[in-house]
C-alpha cells in the first residue's frame, strides 16, 4: 500500500528521523577508552527525565517487563509481601511476575476503568502494624484501559499510614510524556521502556532506584544475574556495562534525550495533554465513551474507546489496518473486543492525530457503527485550532542577492541602448 503506515498503537511509537539517523552507525568497541563518554552522559541525563537528583539510573538491554523484574529482584526476597492494585492488563502481568518470583502479593481488585485506590491502600497499610508489606506496586498509566493513576495520592496515603514500604512505579507509558516526579513523590523504583515516550524502538528497560531502594538491595535474596544492580553499579562507575550493550540503542537514546531537552519536559507534558483533549473531544462527538470511568482517570497518552453494544472492537482495528493502513491498539484480556485504543504519545502533532481520527471514523462506519463522518475530526480540529499557540512573528524577508550589488535598484539599461 502506498504511503506511510499510520502507527497509533500505544507503543511502539513513531521513531523520529533524527533518532533513526543517530542509530544508523557502524559498530564500535564497547570496551574502548572513548565509550564511557557516551555512557556517563546518558546515565546522568536520564535522571532529568525521571526528575530525580538522588536516584541512580540503570539501562538494561531489555523491555519494560525486564525493568519490572529488575526492580523487584534487587530489592526483595522470596516470601516477601507486596501490595498491588489490579486495574488493567499490565498491573495484572506485573502481579504475575512478582508471584513467579515467590513473592506474596496482596491484590486489590479494582474495576477496569479506574486507577489506584489511594484510600484503600492507606487503610491496608495502616492495618499492617508489623510492616510485613515490603512494597507497593503501582502502574502509573494503564495502557489497557487508558487510565492514569495519581501516584502523588498513593505517596500521601503511604505517608499517612507511616508505612516504610518501598513505592514501585511502572512508568512505561507515562515517563517522558506525563508529569512524573520521582523525588517529590518519593518513588523508590521507577521503570520505563524505550518504545513509548522516549521515541525509540523497543529494546531498553530503564530503571531508576532511590537511595532507599539501593540500601534494600543489601538484604534482598531474590536470585538475579542479568538484572543485578550490583554488577551494573560496578561497571557503570567506570562508564562500561557488565555485558555487551545495544550500541545503536544507546546512540538513539542520546538523540532522544537531546530532543526531549530541546522541547522541555513541561512543554512535552502540555503537548500530550492538549493532543489527548482533542481525541477526547472526538470521542464525545462520535457519541461514544472512554473506558476510563471519570475525567480524573483520563490518560494523556492513550484513549481506550468503547464500541457500542453488538460491535467488536477487533473488527474496527482489522478494517482500519487492512483498508486504511492505520494501526490501532486492541482491547486486552477482559476488555478484548469491547474497545479499541488510540495511542497518542511520543513524536506526534495535531495533523498526525487528525489523520488517525479520520481513519478510525471510516473504519467504524465500515463495520456498521452509526456516526457522522467528520464529526470527531471536526471536534478535535476545533479544539486544536482554538488552543493553538499564538503565531510567532513572521521572519523579516532577507534582501535579495541583487540588492547587494552596486547599482541595485537602478532602472535597467534598454538592450537597444547597449547595442547602440
Amino acid at each position: 500500500m502506498p504511503g506511510r503506515n499510520f502507527l497509533f498503537v500505544p507503543g511502539p511509537t513513531n521513531v523520529p528521523e533524527r533518532i533513526l539517523r543517530a542509530m544508523d552507525r557502524a559498530m564500535e568497541d564497547h570496551r574502548s577508552s572513548a565509550f564511557p563518554t557516551l555512557t556517563a552522559a546518558l546515565l546522568h541525563d536520564l535522571k532529568q527525565v525521571f526528575r530525580t537528583a538522588t536516584g541512580q539510573a540503570f539501562i538494561f538491554p531489555a523491555t519494560g517487563t525486564g525493568g519490572w523484574e529488575a526492580a523487584l529482584v534487587n530489592t526483595l526476597s522470596p516470601g516477601d509481601r507486596v501490595l498491588a492494585p489490579r486495574y488493567g492488563q499490565f498491573s495484572h502481568l506485573w502481579i504475575d511476575l512478582a508471584q513467579r518470583h515467590g513473592l506474596r502479593v496482596d491484590i486489590i481488585d479494582v474495576e477496569w476503568g479506574e486507577g489506584a485506590p489511594a484510600a484503600r491502600i492507606e487503610e491496608i497499610l495502616s492495618a499492617d502494624t508489623q510492616h510485613e508489606i515490603k512494597g507497593v506496586l503501582i502502574v502509573h498509566n494503564e495502557t489497557a484501559t487508558g487510565v492514569t493513576s495519581d501516584v502523588a495520592a498513593v505517596r500521601r496515603a503511604m505517608d499517612a499510614a507511616a508505612h516504610p514500604a518501598l513505592l514501585y512505579v511502572d512508568g512505561v507509558s507515562s515517563i517522558g510524556s506525563i508529569d512524573f516526579r520521582m523525588d517529590e513523590w518519593k518513588v523508590d523504583l521507577a521503570i520505563t521502556g524505550s518504545q513509548k515516550g522516549l521515541m525509540l524502538p523497543a529494546g531498553l528497560g530503564l530503571v531508576c532506584a532511590s537511595p532507599k531502594a539501593l540500601a534494600a538491595r543489601e538484604q534482598a535474596k531474590c536470585p538475579r544475574v542479568f538484572f543485578d544492580f550490583g554488577d551494573m553499579i560496578k561497571a557503570n562507575a567506570t562508564g562500561f556495562f557488565p555485558y555487551t550493550p545495544s550500541i545503536p540503542m544507546l546512540y538513539g537514546l542520546r538523540e532522544s534525550l537531546d530532543i526531549i531537552f530541546e522541547e522541555g519536559l513541561d512543554n512535552i507534558f502540555a503537548r500530550h495533554h492538549r493532543l489527548a483533549e482533542g481525541v477526547r473531544a472526538a470521542v464525545r462527538a462520535w457519541g461514544l465513551k472512554l473506558c476510563a470511568k471519570a475525567p480524573r482517570w483520563h490518560s494523556d497518552t492513550v484513549s481506550a474507546i468503547l464500541v457500542p453494544e453488538g460491535f467488536n472492537g477487533a473488527d474496527v482495528i482489522d478494517v482500519a489496518f487492512r483498508r486504511y493502513n492505520l494501526a490501532l491498539g486492541a482491547g486486552l484480556a477482559r476488555v478484548a473486543g469491547k474497545l479499541f485504543r488510540i495511542g497518542h504519545l511520543g513524536d506526534l502533532n495535531e495533523l498526525m492525530l487528525l489523520g488517525a481520527l479520520a481513519g478510525a471514523e471510516m473504519a467504524m462506519r465500515d463495520v456498521g457503527i452509526k456516526l457522522t463522518l467528520g464529526a470527531g475530526v471536526a471536534a478535535a480540529a476545533e479544539l486544536y485550532r482554538s488552543t493553538a499557540a499564538p503565531l510567532p512573528p513572521r521572519p523579516a524577508a532577507a534582501p535579495s542577492p541583487d540588492a547587494q550589488q552596486p547599482g541595485a535598484g537602478k532602472p535597467a539599461t534598454p538592450r537597444a541602448a547597449v547595442r547602440a
